[in-house]
């Protein structure tokens, strides 16, 4: 794979730009391998979903809680925490997300879903939390084992809870959104992989300020959190987000005064989507017109495709490559988090 216009490949140790180029097949599979999970609670009345995941893992939660505002016809909630929240129990529906099975928040509150008698689906390569599922007789997900890194596994963990929502009569659709995601990921893919990729010209004009991206209510929200989790984790730079309509009650008052010093560190990135409420569009504008006189510079990035889920899928392929040019122009490997690394190591030593 080759990173556009951003010159020749750096080092890429893990073979981050491939596994970001096939994301659109990631997604497919992870649709088949969940379409095919046996031993689910077909028949079952469920009073609420939650999910348990932390980092690349979580954002599947981030995902489904973004679906339900769309469709979902129960309550969800998405937990990233040692503790379950108090209100689970034997008719909620648990999904224990975990790249590699043994992160130890997920694991500590998944132990206590199997507890108190909720029904646990579990969406993982092996590991602690596989372990304890097949100790319960609880269904398994399985994720691939050869991805590297849990952030580069976001199509297999963020779609298989969809899918099952979908078997279980709690999201209905989901399929065909996922079809017209893989569509639109494609296209998208075979346009960020050409020489003159937009998302090297959005990296380019980022450049080695921070990036602060501005996302819309749902789907737009996780987006955002995605491109500053990649920026963080990819490029090895600092980033940040937040939320339309909420950034304007709050965050927006922070940007009175110290313009001399923020036009020159900080860019806003702007994540649209079509079918926007009006005044959220509104308050986009307005914030993106109010901003450019105190950040180095205003960046929109319209989503593209059919439907939220496309949109939602477009914004984030988008935003990993993005990540990986910014990785590029500063000769930094993007696989490897040592500093990750680190402090597990820690916290397992004290």
């Amino acid at each position: 794979m080759t990173p556009g216009a951003s010159g020749p490949l750096p080092e890429d140790s893990v073979g981050m730009w491939d596994l970001t180029a096939g994301l659109p097949e990631q997604v497919r599979e992870a649709a088949a391998v969940a379409g095919r999970t046996e031993g689910l609670p077909e028949g079952r009345t469920f009073s609420d979903v939650i999910v348990l995941g932390m980092g690349g893992s979580g954002i599947a939660g981030d995902v489904v809680v973004a679906a339900a505002a769309e469709a979902l016809s129960v309550p969800a909630a998405v937990s990233k925490s040692y503790a379950l929240p108090s209100w689970v129990g034997p008719a909620s529906l648990v999904f224990a997300v975990s790249c590699s099975g043994n992160t130890e928040e997920t694991v500590s509150a998944a132990t206590a879903a199997f507890e108190r008698g909720a029904t646990v689906v579990t969406v993982s390569s092996g590991g602690r939390l596989v372990e304890l599922a097949e100790a319960h007789g609880g269904p398994v997900v399985a994720v691939p084992a050869t991805i590297p890194q849990p952030r580069a596994a976001f199509g297999a963990m963020a779609v298989p809870p969809l899918v099952i929502l979908e078997r279980l009569g709690l999201l209905p659709g989901a399929g065909q959104q996922i079809d017209q995601a893989v569509d639109q990921l494609s296209r998208r893919r075979d346009q960020l992989v050409l020489p003159d990729s937009p998302a090297d010209a959005v990296a380019r004009r980022v450049g080695r300020t921070f990036a602060l991206v501005h996302g819309g209510p749902g789907f737009g929200t996780v987006a955002a959190q995605r491109w500053k989790t990649q920026i963080n984790e990819n490029a090895k730079a600092p980033a940040f987000s937040a939320a339309q309509p909420e950034l304007c009650h709050n965050e927006i008052v922070g940007w009175g005064q110290d313009g001399d010093v923020t036009r020159q560190v900080i860019t806003l990135v702007t994540l649209r989507q079509s079918g926007e409420h009006p005044q959220v569009a509104r308050r986009f504008d307005l914030i993106s017109e109010i901003m450019l006189e105190v950040v180095a510079d205003v960046v929109a990035v319209w989503a593209e495709g059919t439907g939220p889920l496309a949109q939602f899928f477009d914004l984030v392929l988008f935003g990993d490559f993005v990540s990986l040019h910014l990785a590029g122009h500063a000769g930094v490997d993007p696989g490897p988090v040592p500093i990750l690394v680190e402090i597990k190591e820690r916290l397992a030593a004290d």
